[in-house]
């Protein structure tokens, strides 16, 4: 039984799971809640006894009565902390109440049911009375951690540490609750607990006897963890957040406290730990070396499952680290038979490719679009072992660390765990799905697979609430399940083809040119050593790199530099050939698909929906009055300032720039992330610009501050585009989705509010390009194997579908009158489409590709960038090139149309600015 399962049976009502995931709770307080609406007549019925909790990001007040939610109030919502003495109150309450005001107040556990949270999103009063200590006990704390909800996100959390460090200097370890007073002290020292999404400070005491961790706050069902040296087995050093900086202690069988994990602040400290403790004359530790453990595996003493549970201590992963929980593979491929014979061969996956390799169509578009990847490549965007996917196994035993991960956000019903047969599918099928498994699938009575009511994760589009997950025909019930899935763990085959995957997730093809010849290259921040964050010194990079860590997943520590031996057989290894696994039927068919077709694509959708006032006249006389280059590879996106004075552009190098029209020169370069950058809009304000990433995420900067104000992890593949209207967000991705989000911009000078999730359009094929109407009531969206998908932003229901180009679509746009949509794809057509009856109006085999288009409007002209470098006319209506201009000579990858002017940018990093002859240049 993993650690999570051990968690859930012991779970007090209030728990740090309640909270984001690493916020630090400081202090409990006894105090009486008065909600909003009472009155002195009715204030003793009405009021609520309970605790008011003191956290780094919020305020959280937890009735006694369990029928009552939780209240919590994020810090960041907050406008006012103040001391309250109004008629509701006594003399005898002065001094005692306190109000706060926030516009947000999240409600959890009603009734103590585990469940969605419910956000209320409007500005309220909440009013406590302390009941045994002032205002001024506590207020000076609260109004501190206020201020620090206000900074950006790496302000914050630095903020944030120095008032625990503040705190922690001040909080000397109890030597009372040593067990015995002769104990000589070895060590001392300040560090965390390490829990699932849950970090816990606290203070940590090595005696000659014991070691001892003492949290800060009373959260602990003890106020002293201890440990008898005696009792401890094993002492491993730990990467946490890709720092060197854990440790964590297993004990034996039988002992009071069966293991810690803990991580200092530098990694000198937690070496001092770890000799110190190695040094201890009670310490009598079971351990094996590598080789003596590769030994006994291979000589049969010791079972896969356990070997593989071994390399996985070893290359840093635990069950207290949901970024580096164990992984385990997945050996059948059979969920549907009435029997698993494991005998046949035909059962069994290929272990010696990585899951994103097992399907060849899938693999060779990957490997076209790395092709063609800026420096660092990588061929999967997302990882196979990350906290989400944990999570989406774990989801029916472990509700609050789900809610916790997703905001207090269960996943849509259909989407979570429900079929052995589907989850496989989309492992093997999915764009953007490479998910290994994870322990619990071969140990354990199965728990995990079962819904016993803890929670209500909602009903399924066919009617049916989410029950237990369904299992293959070939399992009588959740038990006999996971025996037979170790069954085939230990079988002969996987025991003579195992070590092809240790070579993968643990070995010599985890790194380097080995990786790229067994296509099991991913994201460069998963892989230990690509980033040293001690070095970072910008809090706000350093906090975004640990978001990204946490999001993306990290990958095992290296053990292996050579081919991993195979187990011995008394025969001798065999060898097995296996079916080459096809999404399609015509397996011969040669379809190029390249990332930067994608990228190309993402800028139609941003542009084609800007409003432009450019005359007949004006088009016909654009030439190119200014042209400059300050991007080191593509343009992925331009944006003109309202003035008309500034231009922001985005490309694949990674870089945001604004250069002036007026000075002639760059007046900012920011690198926003560490992958390419795909699309970019200025919202209507001027203050914010949205910037589309290849590392899954939306970034909003600041203009006026020149900093990342917020970063939304918004698709679990590459970002192709984003586009804006009326208080609407649009986001497409590779992972063959478009998201809604509500996303309103505020006019408050330090006010920041994040997008909220709407709703998600589902494809079959990640999506390169989407159009939104004026209204923002249609989008139009293209798909990287030709479709063409209308759909309703209300309802978030398609309108209609078709199979509009053989290859990707590279830009869509929709006419401003909203009765026709242009797309063009890499098959070098271009097709007009009736947008109510979905007819196809004009179809043009051009000889070359148009990567962008924007559909002026009140005009039936089309303004394209093309292939041949060239910013081209065409009428609508008649289906006629007006005119072709020459401007570049690279492919036009991103277009801009704005009052009288035009700005085009190119595949190798060129921007042009184009006005009508008769205007100044």
């Amino acid at each position: 039984m993993s650690f999570i399962e051990h968690d859930i049976a012991d779970q007090e009502r209030f728990n740090l799971l309640l909270l984001e995931p690493g916020e630090i709770y400081f202090e409990d307080y006894s105090v009486t809640y008065f909600p909003k609406g009472t009155v002195k007549a009715d204030k003793e019925k009405r009021s609520q006894k309970g605790h008011l909790k003191i956290c780094s990001k919020s305020v959280v007040f937890v009735p006694k009565v369990l029928q009552f939610p939780i209240l919590k109030l994020p810090l960041k919502s907050v406008t006012s902390v103040e001391e309250w003495s109004g008629g509701l109150f006594s003399r005898l309450d002065k001094d005692k109440v306190m109000r706060i005001t926030s516009n947000v107040a999240v409600k959890m556990k009603e009734n103590n049911i585990i469940g969605p949270y419910s956000f209320f999103k409007e500005a309220s009063d909440y009013t406590f009375q302390l009941d045994y200590v002032s205002v001024d006990d506590c207020l000076p704390q609260i109004c501190q951690l206020h201020r620090a909800s206000t900074l950006p996100p790496g302000e914050q959390t630095a903020m944030i540490n120095a008032i625990v460090l503040s705190r922690q200097s001040r909080c000397k370890f109890n030597t009372s609750w040593l067990e015995d007073l002769y104990e000589k002290i070895q060590f001392e020292t300040q560090g965390d607990r390490i829990l699932p999404l849950v970090n816990n400070p606290g203070r940590i005491m090595l005696t000659c006897k014991r070691l001892y961790f003492q949290p800060f706050n009373n959260i602990e069902k003890v106020p002293v963890i201890k440990i008898r040296l005696k009792d401890i087995s094993r002492v491993i050093k730990r990467r946490f957040l890709l720092r060197q900086i854990g440790i964590e202690i297993f004990c034996k069988e039988g002992a009071p406290c069966s293991h810690i994990y803990l991580s200092l602040p530098t990694s000198d400290e937690r070496d001092n730990l770890y000799g110190t403790i190695l040094d201890q004359k009670e310490l009598m530790l079971e351990q094996s070396s590598q080789d003596d453990m590769m030994i006994k595996w291979q000589s049969k003493y010791l079972s896969n499952f356990d070997y593989l549970m071994y390399l996985n201590s070893q290359a840093d992963r635990s069950f207290c680290d949901l970024t580096q929980y164990p992984v385990m593979p997945w050996i059948v491929t059979d969920f549907t038979s009435s029997t698993l014979d494991l005998a046949n061969e035909k059962i069994y996956r290929d272990l010696s490719k990585p899951i994103g390799a097992l399907n060849e169509e899938r693999i060779q578009k990957m490997r076209e679009r790395y092709q063609e990847m800026p420096d660092p490549k990588f061929l999967y965007g997302s990882h196979y072992s990350t906290p989400g996917y944990v999570l989406f196994y774990l989801a029916r035993i472990a509700p609050e660390y789900v809610l916790c991960l997703q905001n207090g956000k269960f996943d849509k019903p259909d989407r979570m765990f429900n079929s052995l047969d589907d989850t496989w599918a989309n492992c093997l099928e999915g764009a953007a799905d490479f998910k290994e498994l994870i322990p619990e699938f071969f140990e354990g009575k199965g728990e995990f697979l079962l819904n016993k009511g803890v929670s209500n994760f909602g009903i399924r589009q066919d009617g049916q609430p989410i029950g237990d997950v369904k299992l293959p025909p070939w399992a009588k019930d959740h038990h006999d399940f996971i025996d037979k899935m170790r069954a085939a763990l230990e079988s002969d085959f996987a025991s003579e083809n195992i070590h092809h995957w240790i070579d993968l997730i643990f070995g010599y093809k985890q790194l380097g040119e080995e990786a790229e010849k067994a296509d099991n290259v991913f994201y460069y921040m998963t892989y230990e050593g690509a980033v040293d964050l001690d070095k970072i010194q910008d809090p706000n990079e350093r906090a975004r790199i640990e978001i990204q860590i946490m999001e993306f997943g990290q990958t095992p520590k290296r053990l292996f530099k050579k081919p991993h031996p195979p187990r011995f057989t008394k025969d001798g290894p065999r060898h097995y050939s296996f079916t080459t696994v096809s999404s399609s039927s015509q397996e011969n068919e040669e379809i190029e698909v390249k990332a930067e077709q994608s990228v190309q694509s993402a800028e139609s959708s941003v542009a084609s929906s800007v409003q432009s006032c450019l005359s007949l006249e004006d088009i016909s006389a654009l030439y190119v009055t200014h042209q400059y280059t300050l991007h080191k590879s593509g343009v992925t996106g331009l944006q003109l300032t309202e003035d008309g004075c500034s231009i922001f552009s985005v490309s694949q190098d990674t870089m945001l720039k604004m250069y002036s029209l007026e000075d002639q020169r760059q007046l900012r370069s920011f690198n926003v992330s560490n992958m390419a950058l795909s699309s970019c809009l200025v919202m209507p304000d001027n203050k914010t610009i949205v910037v589309g990433s290849w590392d899954n995420f939306v970034y909003f900067y600041s203009i006026e501050f020149g900093r990342i104000l917020d970063a939304l992890k918004a698709h679990d593949d590459a970002v192709s585009s984003v586009i804006w209207k009326n208080n609407i967000l649009i986001t497409a991705s590779w992972d063959s989705t478009s998201k809604i989000w509500q996303f309103t911009p505020s006019s408050e000078l330090h006010r920041f509010d994040s997008a909220v999730f709407v709703g998600q359009l589902d494809h079959e094929w990640g999506v390169y390009c989407q159009d939104v109407d004026e209204t923002g009531s249609l989008l139009v969206t293209g798909t990287e194997e030709g479709q063409v998908v209308i759909w309703n932003v209300g309802s978030l229901y398609p309108i209609a579908e078709m199979r509009a180009h053989e290859g990707s679509v590279n830009a869509v746009g929709i006419s401003s009158d909203c009765r026709k949509f242009i797309s063009c794809g890499s098959d070098c057509l271009l097709k007009i489409f009736d947008l109510e009856t979905q007819t196809e109006m004009v179809v043009k085999n051009l000889g070359y590709q148009i990567h962008c288009v924007v559909w002026c409007n009140n005009l039936s002209l089309i303004l394209c960038g093309t292939d041949l470098g060239q910013l081209e006319v065409w009428d609508g209506d008649k289906a006629t090139l007006v005119s072709a201009m020459k401007g570049h000579s690279a492919p036009v990858t991103s277009l801009e149309v704005r009052t009288r002017c035009v700005l085009t940018g190119d595949k190798e990093g060129k921007i042009c600015v184009w006005k009508p002859m008769w205007q100044d240049s």
